[in-house]
C-alpha cells in the first residue's frame, strides 16, 4: 500500500514535471519591451514600432581604426564587398561609388516616374534649354563623372535631381575614396541588417558575421602593416549591438547572482540544520515557487522577460523563509503544534505579500505585471508547499539548538528598545532631508533603466556624428485607408516640408513617396512627357546655342517615348535594394489602414573650420505649417519622457494601492488600531531610512526603487506579525528562526545589488537593506514583555 508520504512526493513531482515542460517550451526575451506599455497610445505605438522595426533600429555603425589611411580604406572596401554578399545585410555603404550601383540603376531606369522635376514645363523649349545647360555645366564639376556617361540619355539631369535629394548635405567626409570620420582617423561604414531591430538573434548573428569578416580581412592586412603603426581595430555600435549585449548581460547576471545567492543560502542552512537532507527538503519550496512563477508568467503573458527570471534570485531568499520557520519552530514542538501556533501568523504574512505584489498585476507595463505575477505566484506556492508537502516528506526533524542565539537576540532587542526616541528623531531628520531635496530625488527619464554604459553611449554618439546617421527625433505621421491614399497624403505633406527645407527650417526629411510615388503622381508625370514628334523640334530649338548637337540625343528621345507607355512603378521594382528597406520602414500597414512616417532632419551648416554644425529644428514653425493638413507630429524624446512619466505615475499608483491593500488586510486580521499602528510604524520607518540612505549615497531614484519600497513593506510585514501575535516578545527559538529567515531574505535580495542590470540592481539596493531595517525597527518598537 502506497504511503501518504509517497503519494505526496509523487503528486509534487508530477506537478514539477508538468511545470518544467511548460518552462521548456516558454519563450524568454531580454529586450526593451519590458519597459513598453501593453496598451500604448497612438503616439506611443509609433515609438514602439520605431524601436522594434524602424530603419534606425536596423543600423549598425562601423569604424575601422589604426593602421595607415590606405589600409583603413582597403579594409573598408573589403568589408563592404564581403558583407554585401551576405544575405543577412540589406545594405552596406562606405562611400564608394560602386556601393550605390543597384540603387543608381533603379533610379535611372524609373527616373521619369520618380523625379519631381518632371512637369510639362520641364519639356518646353525654355525648360529643355535650362535643364540641358545645367547638365553641361556639371561636366566640369566634381559631379561630371556621374553626368557624362548618361548625358545623351538623360540630358535634363533627372538622375542628378534624384541623387541630390538623397541627403547629400549630410554625407560623411571622404578620404581615399571611402567615408571617413571628421578627424580622418577612422574609416566609416553604415550597415543595414535584414533582421528587425527586435530580432535579437538576427542582430547577434549579423554582428558575429561583421566581426569575423573584419578579423579575416585585418589578418590579411597585417602583412603590410608598417613599423610603429597601431593595429587595426573595429568599433561597432547601434541599437542591435546594445540589444545583444543587454541580453547577454541579463543572462550572465541571472546565472551568476542565482548561483551566488543559492550557495550562500545553502551555507547558512547547513549551519542551521546540520543536515544535508533538511537543506535539500528546505529548498523544495524555493524550487516550487520559482518554477510556478515562471509557469504563471508564461501562461498569462506568452513570453518571460529575462529580468523577471533574474528576480528569482531574490525569491530564493524569501521562499526559503517558510521552510526555516517550519524546521526551526517545529523542531521542539512538532508539526501539529507548529500548525496551530505559528501557521496562522505565517499565513497572514503570506497574504500581505500576495496582496502587495498583486497590485502590480494591474500594470499597463508588461515588466511590472510580470514581476507582480512572478512574486505573487512564487511566494504563495512556496508557502503552500511548506504547509502541505514539507511536513509529509520531512517527518520528525531536529535542527541545531538555536535557543542560546535566540536568548542573545532577546538581550540585544532589550538594548535596541532604549533607542526608540533616537530612532524617531533620526526618522524625522531623514523625512525633513527628503522633503528639502524632493525635487532631486527622482531621475527624470527612461535612460536610467538602460544597460548601455556611458562609454558605449559616447562612442555611439561619436560614430553617429561622423556618419551623419539619422537620429529622427521628430516624425511627421500621415495616414490613409490604403497604400495609395497614404502615399498621396505623404506627397501633400512633402510639398509643405519642401518649402521648410528651402527656407532653412529643416535640413531635409525622408519619405517613401520619393522612391515609390503614388499612382496619381506617376500618372501625372507620365502625362507630362511629350511624344517624340513633339519633343524633337523643341529639343533642336533648345540646343541651338548650346555645345551639344540634337542629333546625339536619339537615346533620350526613344527613352522618353518608352517611358510614356511604361507601367507604374511598384514595391516589387525595389526588391533587393536599400531603397526597399527605406520604403518598408516608412510605409506601414496597420489593422485600420496605412501609415507613412516622415522623419525630419535638422539643418546643417558649415563653420569656419569646415566642420558641420547641426542646429535644432524650429518645431513650432513646422507644426504651424502643417496645421489642418491631417498630420501628426511626434517628438520622440518627448514621447520617451512621457512614457517614463506614465511609468512612474503608474508605479506610484500601484505601490500606493498595494500598501493600502496590505493595511486593509492587516486591519481586518488584527482588529486593533494599536496593533495595526505597531506593525506599520517600523515598516514605514524602514522605507524612509532606505530612501534617505540611497539619496545620501548619490543614487538617483526611479520607479523600480519605488516598487522595491512596496516589497519592503510586503516582506517586512512577515517579521512584524511575529512580534504582534498577542503573546508579547517572541520566544528564543522563534526569534532565532526570524533572524535566519531575515538573513536568507537579505542574501536573496541583496545579491541583486551586485547586478549591472539597473532594474535588478535597484531592487537589490532597496529591498536588501530594507529587509534588515524592517526586522531591526520592528524589534525596537516591539512590546517589551517576553514570551
Amino acid at each position: 500500500m502506497i504511503s501518504r508520504r509517497s503519494r505526496t512526493f509523487a503528486l509534487w513531482l508530477l506537478a514539477m514535471l508538468a511545470g518544467a515542460a511548460i518552462v521548456w517550451n516558454s519563450r524568454f526575451v531580454a529586450d526593451m519591451s519590458f519597459f513598453l506599455p501593453s496598451r500604448p497610445s497612438g503616439e506611443q505605438q509609433v515609438l514602439i514600432d520605431q524601436l522594434k522595426e524602424g530603419a534606425v533600429s536596423r543600423l549598425l555603425m562601423l569604424a575601422v581604426e589604426g593602421g595607415s589611411p590606405e589600409q583603413r580604406a582597403a579594409v573598408s572596401r573589403a568589408l563592404r564587398q564581403q558583407l554585401s554578399a551576405q544575405a543577412d545585410f540589406v545594405s552596406v555603404q562606405n562611400g564608394e561609388s560602386s556601393s550605390f550601383e543597384l540603387e543608381r540603376e533603379l533610379l535611372f531606369r524609373h527616373r521619369y516616374l520618380l523625379s519631381p522635376a518632371v512637369t510639362p514645363e520641364r519639356f518646353s523649349v525654355e525648360g529643355l534649354r535650362q535643364a540641358t545647360g545645367n547638365s553641361i555645366d556639371l561636366l566640369s564639376s566634381p559631379a561630371g563623372m556621374l553626368v557624362k556617361p548618361f548625358l545623351t540619355r538623360d540630358p535634363t539631369g533627372e538622375l542628378v535631381e534624384l541623387i541630390s535629394r538623397l541627403n547629400a548635405d549630410n554625407q560623411p567626409n571622404s578620404r581615399n575614396g571611402v567615408w571617413a570620420s571628421r578627424d580622418g582617423e577612422r574609416a566609416m561604414l553604415l550597415v543595414q541588417t535584414r533582421a528587425l531591430g527586435s530580432d535579437t538573434d538576427g542582430q547577434e548573428q549579423a554582428i558575429a558575421l561583421i566581426r569575423q569578416a573584419f578579423a579575416d580581412i585585418s589578418a590579411s592586412q597585417s602583412a603590410t602593416q608598417g613599423a610603429g603603426q597601431p593595429a587595426l581595430r573595429l568599433q561597432l555600435s547601434g541599437p542591435g549591438r546594445f540589444a545583444v549585449e543587454a541580453r547577454a548581460l541579463i543572462k550572465d547576471d541571472v546565472a551568476r547572482l542565482s548561483l551566488i545567492a543559492t550557495l550562500a543560502i545553502i551555507t547558512v542552512l547547513l549551519f542551521v540544520y546540520r543536515s544535508p537532507r533538511l537543506v535539500t527538503l528546505g529548498l523544495l519550496p524555493v524550487i516550487s515557487g520559482a518554477l510556478a512563477g515562471i509557469v504563471a508568467v508564461s501562461l498569462v503573458h506568452g513570453t518571460v522577460f529575462g529580468v523577471t527570471v533574474g528576480f528569482g534570485a531574490a525569491l530564493i531568499g524569501e521562499a526559503v523563509d517558510y521552510s526555516i520557520y517550519y524546521f526551526v519552530q517545529s523542531g521542539q514542538r512538532g508539526a501539529a503544534a507548529w500548525r496551530a501556533r505559528f501557521w496562522p501568523t505565517i499565513r497572514l504574512g503570506v497574504l500581505t505579500s500576495v496582496v502587495g505584489f498583486g497590485a502590480l498585476l494591474f500594470s499597463g507595463f508588461p515588466g511590472l505585471a510580470q514581476l507582480g505575477l512572478y512574486a505573487l505566484t512564487g511566494v504563495l506556492t512556496a508557502a503552500l508547499v511548506t504547509r502541505f508537502v514539507l511536513p509529509q516528506l520531512a517527518g520528525a526533524t531536529q535542527t541545531r539548538d538555536l535557543d542560546p542565539a535566540g536568548k542573545q537576540l532577546q538581550g540585544l532587542i532589550a538594548g535596541l528598545q532604549r533607542l526608540r526616541w533616537p530612532v524617531l528623531a533620526l526618522a524625522a531628520a531623514a523625512a525633513i532631508h527628503l522633503g528639502i531635496n524632493r525635487d532631486e530625488l527622482w531621475h527624470a527619464n527612461l535612460s536610467v533603466l538602460s544597460t548601455v554604459s556611458a562609454e558605449d553611449a559616447q562612442i555611439d554618439s561619436a560614430l553617429r556624428a561622423d556618419l551623419s546617421a539619422p537620429d529622427s527625433r521628430y516624425l511627421v505621421i500621415v495616414t490613409g485607408a490604403d497604400r495609395e491614399a497614404a502615399l498621396q497624403a505623404a506627397e501633400r505633406a512633402g510639398r509643405i516640408l519642401d518649402q521648410l527645407v528651402a527656407d532653412g527650417t529643416l535640413g531635409g526629411y525622408d519619405s517613401p513617396a520619393r522612391f515609390l510615388p503614388s499612382q496619381a503622381t506617376q500618372a501625372a508625370r507620365r502625362a507630362a512627357l511629350p511624344s517624340a514628334t513633339d519633343l524633337q523640334p523643341r529639343l533642336q530649338a533648345a540646343l541651338a546655342d548650346l555645345p551639344l548637337a540634337a542629333g546625339k540625343l536619339a537615346p533620350f528621345l526613344s527613352e522618353i517615348d518608352a517611358a510614356r507607355s511604361a507601367p507604374d512603378m511598384t514595391r516589387a521594382d525595389l526588391a533587393g535594394s536599400g531603397l526597399a528597406l527605406l520604403v518598408d520602414s516608412l510605409l506601414l500597414q496597420r489593422a485600420d489602414g496605412w501609415s507613412v512616417l516622415l522623419p525630419l532632419r535638422p539643418p546643417v551648416t558649415d563653420n569656419k573650420d569646415g566642420d558641420k554644425n547641426t542646429a535644432g529644428i524650429a518645431i513650432a514653425k513646422v507644426r504651424s505649417a502643417l496645421t489642418g493638413k491631417d498630420t501628426l507630429i511626434i517628438d520622440m524624446k518627448t514621447e520617451f519622457d512621457a512614457l517614463y512619466g506614465d511609468y512612474l505615475d503608474e508605479a506610484v499608483t500601484l505601490s500606493t494601492a498595494g500598501f493600502l491593500a496590505i493595511v486593509l488586510l492587516l486591519a481586518f486580521a488584527l482588529r486593533s488600531a494599536r496593533r495595526l499602528s505597531a506593525v506599520l510604524l517600523p515598516l514605514t520607518l524602514a522605507v524612509v531610512f532606505v530612501i534617505a540612505g540611497l539619496q545620501l549615497a548619490g543614487e538617483s531614484l526611479h520607479l523600480i526603487h519605488l516598487i522595491g519600497m512596496l516589497f519592503i513593506v510586503a516582506v517586512g510585514s512577515n517579521y512584524a506579525l511575529f512580534f504582534h501575535r498577542g503573546e508579547g516578545m517572541p520566544d528564543a527559538s522563534t526569534l532565532a528562526s526570524m533572524a535566519v529567515a531575515c538573513l536568507t531574505s537579505t542574501i536573496g535580495f541583496g545579491t541583486l545589488a551586485l547586478s549591472s542590470v539597473p532594474v535588478l540592481n535597484a531592487i537589490g539596493l532597496t529591498v536588501g537593506p530594507g529587509t534588515v531595517l524592517a526586522l531591526l525597527l520592528t524589534a525596537v518598537f516591539a512590546p517589551r514583555k517576553l514570551a
